[in-house]
This record gives structure tokens, sequence and C-alpha cells, in this order.
């Protein structure tokens, strides 16, 4: 085990290939088991993270999109087509991140707001306090916020 733990900490390509390698191999009293439980819980970690900066761009173009009425162009449109896209897809292949989507939404919504902050130069009173979508709106292909 310590030496796993030393290759883990010093070089983790190497760690990772040994460990597939043992669980291959059915030696699983030599695998690093801690770790390597670890490093499938941060996987999931990282498949939701995905998910939140999927919607965060999505609903940064869309902010745009209500606020910033002048500026609509076909590219905008574009982008929020690839997002929704690339949202579904992420849904896809990760259907259990569907019972964490109202927490997604939350969080991704105040992160694109800050973007929106941002890029555009305009208040935080421009933009509404919560997400003013659901999800089935944010997923819907034809749906566009109406501009204020």
């Amino acid at each position: 085990m310590r030496a796993n733990r030393s290759l883990y900490d010093e070089d983790f390509y190497a760690w990772s290939n040994r460990q597939a390698a043992l669980l291959r191999a059915g030696k699983l009293s030599d695998a690093d088991i801690g770790n390597i439980a670890e490093e499938i819980e941060s996987m999931g970690r990282s498949e939701k993270r995905e998910l939140i900066n999927r919607l965060r761009v999505l609903m940064l173009h869309l902010l745009k999109w209500q606020f910033q009425p002048e500026k609509q162009s076909r590219s905008w449109r574009a982008s929020i087509k690839v997002q929704r896209l690339d949202v579904a897809d992420h849904l896809s292949d990760n259907p259990s991140l569907k019972a964490l989507l109202d927490e997604a939404i939350v969080r991704a919504y105040h992160g694109a707001m800050a973007d929106a902050m941002a890029e555009t130069g305009l208040s935080e009173r421009t933009f509404p306090v919560a997400c003013p979508w659901t999800f089935s709106q944010l997923a819907d292909d034809g749906y566009l916020p109406e501009t204020d």
C-alpha cells in the first residue's frame, strides 16, 4: 500500500495504469482501493461540474439574448442550439444527473449572471435574481426568451 501511495502522489499516470492492471488481473488485495474509490468519486463530481458548466454557458447566451436584443445574431442562436445539444448529450450519457438538475440550474445561473455582467457591462439589477427559466425551456430548441 505504501508503494501505491507514493506512486499515486508522484506519478498519477503510472499509478492509474498499475491499478488498472491489478484490477484486470483480479489482484484486489494489491490494489490501492482507497485511492481508486476516491478517483471514481472525483470522476462523478467532474460529470456534475460539466453539466453545471454547460448550463452556465447556455444561460449566459440566453441572458445576452434577452437583455441585449440589439445584438442578437445567427451566431448567438447557433451557440444556444449547440449548448442545448451538449446539455442533452451530457444528460443522455449520465441520466442520473437529472436528479440534480434543480441544484445545477441554481449554481449555473449565478455563474451565468456574473458572466453576463462582465461581458455586457450591464448591472446586476438588470438580471433576475433567480433563474427565470425552467429546465423544459432551457432544453427546448424552439424557445428563446422575450426581450425586455
